[in-house]
């Protein structure tokens, strides 16, 4: 139920390092690389919930200008980070996400509807922000919001779908430019993106995707959020342990 980043940027991160990839930048590459191979699914992700009427546009021009400019603050953020502090931020959010994932957030109903601006606004920016960081488009973030704010399911998804290409697509292309003068010590890159990792995830999501919503719709709903749930908190005590002791 996720665009791929939480997976994808640990399996670059970890794999650059296994092929004998050297750099304070691998972390960036991995964010970069995942924010613009995350793109074609979302796009696909989100025409296939507007065809459905899964799409609250109302919410999406609510939420998705502080999206919006929280992605392109946190790409300047990212470029003035140190890879530590990449993967320091990247496992205490994963940390929060995995918390999120035990409780079921659906349990917890706090609002009768969203916030109000300004706080919405600024919301969207930390949402924009923390996701643009961590390499995700951020519907990991904007699901549980909308869904403690009484949206339904299924809107929350769709919605969300939508508002995650105002986080990928700008934190892409700002990647990109921002390592354009870097030498990240991995080859074939255009600024912090890998070329080469780009296309093997994007045919290899299609072609797996199909297969990873059949095996979730034949298991237990609450056994399988516990599962990803525990598979993420080892994600992010490896990724802590990397950004505290190196």
């Amino acid at each position: 139920g996720i665009g791929g980043g939480l997976v994808i940027v640990p399996a670059l991160f970890f794999g650059f390092g296994a092929l004998g990839y050297d750099s304070p930048y691998l972390m960036h590459a991995a964010v970069g690389t995942s924010l613009a191979a995350i793109l074609p699914t979302g796009l696909s992700s989100a025409r296939a919930h507007a065809k459905r009427g899964a799409v609250r546009m109302d919410i999406f021009r609510t939420i998705a200008p502080g999206t919006l400019a929280g992605s392109v603050a946190g790409v300047f953020v990212a470029a003035a980070a140190s890879g530590a502090m990449l993967q320091g931020i990247f496992g205490v959010a994963v940390l929060l996400v995995a918390a999120i994932m035990f409780v079921d957030p659906a349990r917890y109903q706090f609002m009768d509807a969203l916030p109000r601006q300004p706080w919405i606004f600024i919301i969207g920016v930390l949402i924009g922000i923390l996701a643009s960081l961590m390499g995700i488009a951020g519907a990991l973030l904007c699901v549980p919001l909308m869904v403690m704010c009484r949206v339904p399911m299924h809107t929350a998804v769709g919605t969300s779908a939508s508002i995650g290409l105002t986080v990928s697509l700008p934190a892409a292309i700002g990647f990109m430019f921002t390592g354009a003068a870097v030498d990240t010590g991995v080859p074939y890159m255009l600024g912090y993106v890998s070329i080469p990792a780009f296309f093997l995830i994007v045919t290899a999501s299609v072609l797996t995707a199909p297969l990873g919503a059949h095996v979730a719709h034949s298991l237990d709903v609450n056994r399988l959020r516990r599962v990803f749930a525990l598979f993420m908190t080892l994600i992010a005590a490896r990724m802590l342990y990397g950004a505290l002791i190196g």
